[in-house]
């Protein structure tokens, strides 16, 4: 069986391409089923999320798998016409396909490399097809496989590292000017998106009190009260008129507030540092146009970004994960070698076993004949004879089949096949090609 990989991503189809396809995470383990009973498949996994819809499959022919799972997502797609769904999808067999996975659990084939989600979402399809009991030998050691190439790059690599949104990045220098946040008290300013995304990034970074202000108190009340229920943390809301006075109080500011000019002043930045003694404080300016004065950063100890210093962070860190994401291939290229042997094993499985089971027969025959002529045998002798026939065929055939699997890793595996079951006249027909060999067929036809 050959393993395959069906799909679609952010990088082959726009979003309204993809929105069709979507699974919800409940709806996997029946897809799964869906494509195993409509005989897609004899094994299946389906990865759904925003940026991508993946069937992992094994078929013994490369070309009929591919046709019929995209038939399959096709008709999942709403109806959508199989030949307009074609030139989105992207078609991955054996070690391609096998690499693709491990690309994909490591997050190196992700819309932001190196993020953290996908690794999740990974285990959460691959739970569901075991719900589904649609995988099998080959996926599951795929799977499980991958799950261990992600771990691995990310404790061998510094890919996850470093902030790569501009919302995050926000908290990566609030912890470089406060090293601990828990003790912090932070103030969301208006309610953008981004700003909102940054509050939220901090509270999972321990920030523990917030306080909202926005031009309408019933908006900041809702969000504090969205908080509130969310999280733990001390959520208040400050009518908007008085956040300056309330600006001494806090640690860090996030602003947002849309604003078409700033809303704190230099002179306002002076007069908080002053009260509070010139304790820092740390301001984020994601607006544009900007909400906090640009000269407020001349003022001492306080720490002003706004969103083109935080793109620059996050373009650096970029550029530092892509060097990582060198180091991270090379592991994947490793460990898709070591699972494509193994997967190569598999080729040798049913001659090793009728290699066995042939030796056995004779054994077993032999040790028949021969206890038929020593009747006179007590029954402690009788089983001493009736164990030295496994015990021979056992270590006989030790070395002849730890060369097969040898082989069997390093490409040589049908030729050894046929040389083994020519000596020994192991007429199964029912034996499967190589792996190797109906690739080949299939390209040829």
């Amino acid at each position: 069986m050959i393993p395959l990989v069906v799909g679609l991503s952010h990088k082959t189809a726009p979003v309204d391409v993809r929105e069709q396809l979507a699974f919800k995470p409940t709806a996997l383990a029946d897809v799964c089923r869906r494509i195993i009973s409509a005989d897609g498949a004899p094994e299946a996994m389906v990865l759904s999320t925003c940026n991508r819809v993946e069937v992992y499959a094994v078929a013994s022919s490369p070309d009929e798998g591919f046709n019929r799972l995209s038939r399959f997502l096709a008709e999942c797609a709403n109806g959508y016409d199989h030949h307009k769904l074609n030139p989105h999808l992207y078609h991955y067999p054996g070690n391609e396909a096998i690499g693709h996975i491990f690309r994909v659990a490591s997050s190196l084939d992700s819309m932001v490399l190196g993020e953290p989600q996908i690794l999740g979402q990974f285990k959460n399809a691959f739970d569901s097809a075991l719900t589904a009991k649609s995988t099998g030998t080959i996926l599951n050691k795929i799977a499980q496989k991958a799950i261990s190439v992600a771990k691995r790059v990310r404790t061998e690599t510094r890919i996850a590292e470093n902030a790569v949104s501009v919302s995050y990045a926000a908290v990566e220098l609030a912890r470089k000017v406060f090293s601990d946040l828990s003790q912090k008290r932070v103030m969301l300013l208006g309610a953008g998106e981004m700003a909102e995304l940054a509050l939220r990034h901090l509270i999972n970074g321990g920030v523990q009190q917030v306080l909202v202000s926005t031009r309408t108190l019933a908006n900041a009340e809702a969000l504090v009260e969205q908080f509130c229920t969310e999280t733990e943390i001390d959520a208040q809301a400050v009518p908007f008129e008085d956040f300056a006075d309330t600006l001494t109080q806090v640690d860090i500011v996030i602003c947002s507030t849309g604003a078409p000019e700033p809303v704190i002043s230099r002179q306002m930045a002076e007069a908080v540092i002053s009260a509070r003694k010139h304790q820092p404080i740390f301001m984020v300016d994601i607006s544009v146009p900007r909400n906090i004065a640009p000269d407020v950063n001349q003022v001492n100890d306080v720490y002003l970004y706004d969103i083109d210093d935080l793109q620059q962070v996050v373009d650096a860190n970029l550029a530092e994960r892509q060097e990582e994401a060198t180091k991270a291939l090379s592991i994947v290229e490793q460990e898709v070698d070591t699972t494509a042997r193994w997967i190569r094993s598999l080729d040798v499985v049913p001659t090793i076993t009728a290699l066995r089971t042939h030796a056995e027969a004779i054994a077993a025959g032999e040790t028949v004949r021969l206890l038929g002529k020593l009747g006179h045998l007590s029954e402690k002798d009788r089983k001493l004879i009736e164990g030295i026939g496994p015990a021979i065929v056992a270590k006989l055939l030790h070395l002849p089949l730890s060369n097969l699997r040898r082989e069997a890793q390093n490409d040589n595996d049908q030729q050894m096949v046929d040389v083994t079951r020519r000596l020994f006249s192991l007429t199964d027909d029912e034996r499967p090609t190589s792996t190797r060999e109906r690739g080949k067929k299939t390209t040829e036809s």
